[in-house]
């Protein structure tokens, strides 16, 4: 007679993923831990090991969210190329992310207005925090890269950061009220090969200085380079 399997307690990932799944559908207070514990077949108690507070398991899923687009952003930076090449890339890389995965945008919109309970204490608030600014940061070195080598025109580069993340996040966060405006589902194939072009045509229209005509029909930006 052989001994019954060991009953095998849920991984983190797939109590992350449930609160994933339910924070980005109610928000931050329309869920509570016990609801969470249900989704993934355990206790209250039992998922009090794992997390010892509502606001600890909500900041724990921002972390895993934001720590994959960070990882996937640096890998596209790493490809190299010129300051316009790697801003194409950042924009296709955070479209990808945010239309293969639903719950991220809305999830980032909501939690811009969901931390009143989230005192920045935690260490996975802490986490949160400082990946945000090492993403941020990135892009603001990349758009002044770009600045000072006469490809982007000046430009405030907290207003730029704040645009980029303006056409995207939003775009993917407004769930019905963005399919009435553009008819068609946000992440259908086709809608999202759109978004990728809309949005680099209106940053290339606005940011890319285009390059000038010499006499001798050899194109060069405002600071000489040839193109």
């Amino acid at each position: 007679m052989t001994n019954p399997a060991p009953h095998r307690q849920p991984s983190r990932d797939k109590i992350l993923d449930c609160a994933e799944q339910l924070f980005a559908r109610r928000g931050f207070a329309g869920i509570g831990l016990a609801e969470v514990a249900e989704q993934v077949g355990l206790s209250k108690s039992s998922l009090f090991h794992h997390f010892s507070s509502k606001a600890q398991l909500y900041a724990a899923v921002m972390a895993r969210i934001l720590d994959r687009i960070e990882a996937e952003l640096m890998r596209s930076l790493a490809l190299g190329g010129t300051p316009v090449e790697r801003l194409d890339r950042w924009i296709d890389v955070v479209i990808d992310l945010f239309a293969s995965r639903p719950t991220y945008a809305r999830l980032l919109l909501r939690s811009l207005f969901e931390d009143d309970e989230l005192t920045g204490a935690l260490p996975e608030e802490q986490h949160v925090n400082t990946t945000l600014r090492h993403i941020v940061g990135a892009a603001e070195r990349l758009l002044r890269e770009g600045m000072e080598d006469g490809v982007f025109r000046p430009a405030n580069v907290a207003h730029t950061v704040q645009t980029i993340i303006g056409a995207t996040v939003y775009h993917f966060a407004s769930g019905e009220f963005g399919e009435e405006i553009i008819g068609r589902p946000l992440f259908s194939a086709s809608e999202v090969r759109r978004r990728k072009l809309e949005v680099k045509a209106l940053i290339r229209h606005g940011l890319v200085v285009a390059p000038a005509p010499s006499p001798d029909g050899v194109r060069t930006t405002p600071t000489g380079r040839i193109h």
